[in-house]
């Protein structure tokens, strides 16, 4: 039985020492190498601190240092919460003083920023450390392990929270061996695999990743966050490294549809081919397919809260370009249950909310009862003992095939470029913190997947202006895309903005 992720990488590491284990451009880590330096850097850790079960910052970009880092975080007993170095400072800060970890592990670039952002948290500089002078020894590193249960915290993930704060997801190692384990035995991953890693460090995405390299002795290539902008250069990356896996957000994989790169350059050695973190238009998955015939596509399904995911949908018939694809059914040791406004399970073809129980589900927001209190809430079916459920706020329902049909969230929450945004912490930091305006409300406008703020303007205040303000709190991909002044906003007849008609108005145009 498997306790703890790194039983995993143990077994790795004495299959294959010598096999490449991270590439990140010119840069390859053996796994005898990456195992050795993330040993040595997980006893310096836990020397530092002095404690386990507690959360560890990594501040550095996604590169060989990030993936040392939070496998060393694991050795020293410890939950890796990798940050964005892109993300705005104040927006850090309120994840710093929600959370408040125990140490922050960066690198030489960027220790300079920490101390001057953050001067009261403990610093460990990764790369100012001299690996060779460091001793240890196996049984130090296992009286760390022994003393943890699978039910420990692996990771802290932030997604975004109404109030203006981030919310940190908290994963145990039990919810990732569940997954890793499904994965392993239907997907038939070997230790072959090679993964391109696209998505950012501060996704879950990112953290299976780390799953497949541990538990397969797969291959990281490391694809940088920039690589989105020149997909012609990031297939080739993929051709060049003779990437087998992907798990990607669907946007980058649209705009290469549209571009028309897989005629020029086909990625034959891709067998696999995993997508989440919003709808896949059908027209450009279809595209996908028929350049990639020999893979295996995938759609997966779940929020952070959900370990990776809890849903997923082998592609195997033909899709029309019009028709949805299926999120499909629940995961091993998953539950989905489709729950209409009454809280009970809905009829064939009846819509409900997407509600999960199983072992896949968070522990909970760290350091934040209240919120988690209202959303992982007692299974309204279950009144004869605990049990808990999580309200995804999705929508959904069953087609007459038995696959279950995402259809869009019940309410503010989205995801928007793949990540996952409440609109109301958008609006809450324009109207009550940056005070641009008196009036204003954030609607998301589905048909072309933009964010749009429409609101009554004050004078002397621009849409450049604002765009450069809210530059300062929250991350690029959160700043409205469309600016939509108006003389005055539409107000239902208790005199509150109308947001439904607001919302009508944004997927109408």
């Amino acid at each position: 039985m498997q306790i703890n992720l790194l039983e995993y990488f143990e077994k790795t590491l004495i299959c294959c020492p010598h096999k490449t284990a991270v590439i990140h451009g010119s840069e390859r880590l053996s796994f005898s190498d990456l195992g050795e330096q993330s040993k040595k850097l997980g006893c310096c850790i836990a020397r530092q601190v002095g404690c386990i079960r507690k959360p560890i910052a990594v501040y550095m970009p996604k590169n060989i240092g990030c993936v040392v880092s939070d496998i060393a975080i694991l050795y020293s007993g410890n939950a890796y919460m990798n940050l964005d170095i892109k993300t705005p400072t104040k927006r850090i800060t309120a994840i710093l003083e929600r959370v408040n970890p125990v140490l922050i592990l960066t690198d030489m670039v960027h220790v300079a920023a920490v101390k001057e952002n953050w001067p009261d948290q403990e610093i460990l500089v990764w790369d100012a450390i001299n690996f060779s002078s460091i001793s240890y020894t196996q049984e130090e590193l296992d009286r760390i392990l022994c003393s943890l249960l699978d039910t420990d915290p692996l990771c802290i993930i932030n997604t975004s929270g109404s109030t203006g704060t981030p919310k940190g997801v908290v994963l145990n190692h039990h919810s990732f061996i569940d997954f890793t384990d499904w994965a392993n035995h239907t997907m038939n991953f070997t230790e072959n695999e090679i993964i391109g890693s696209l998505s950012p460090a501060v996704f879950d995405i990112y953290s299976y990743e780390l799953c497949v390299l541990m538990s397969r002795g797969g291959t990281m290539v490391l694809l940088d966050d920039s690589s989105a902008a020149f997909p012609a250069r990031l297939l080739q990356t993929l051709r060049d490294e003779k990437v087998s896996f992907i798990f990607w957000v669907p946007t980058i994989m649209v705009n290469i549809a549209n571009m028309g790169l897989l005629d020029k350059l086909p990625l034959p050695d891709i067998r696999l081919v995993w997508f989440a973190g919003e709808v896949f238009p059908t027209k450009q998955f279809n595209i996908w397919r028929r350049h990639l015939p020999q893979a295996r596509f995938v759609n997966m399904y779940g929020p952070i809260e959900i370990t990776l995911d809890c849903t997923y949908y082998i592609v195997e018939r033909q899709l029309s370009d019009d028709e949805p694809i299926p999120i499909g059914t629940a995961m091993r040791n998953t539950e989905i249950l489709l729950l209409n406004e009454q809280c009970r399970l809905c009829e064939a073809g009846e819509e409900g909310e997407i509600c999960v129980r199983g072992s896949s589900l968070a522990m909970g927001y760290y350091n934040n009862p209240e919120k988690t209190t209202v959303a992982f809430v007692q299974n309204p079916l279950n009144t004869a003992y605990p049990e808990t459920i999580y309200r995804t706020g999705d929508i959904a329902y069953y087609n007459d095939r038995g696959e279950l049909i995402f259809k869009g969230r019940k309410d503010s929450l989205v995801k928007h470029s793949g990540y996952r945004i409440e609109l109301g912490e958008i609006e809450h930091i324009i109207i009550n913190v940056l005070k641009l305006v008196k009036n204003g409300c954030i609607v998301y406008d589905y048909t072309h997947k933009q964010i749009v703020f429409y609101y009554e303007p004050e004078p002397g205040m621009n849409i450049a202006d604002m765009r450069k303000a809210l530059g300062n709190y929250i991350p690029k991909y959160m700043i409205p895309n469309v600016f939509s002044p108006m003389q005055e906003l539409p107000r239902n007849t208790n005199g509150k903005i109308d947001r439904l008609r607001l919302k009508e108005l944004a997927n109408a145009q």
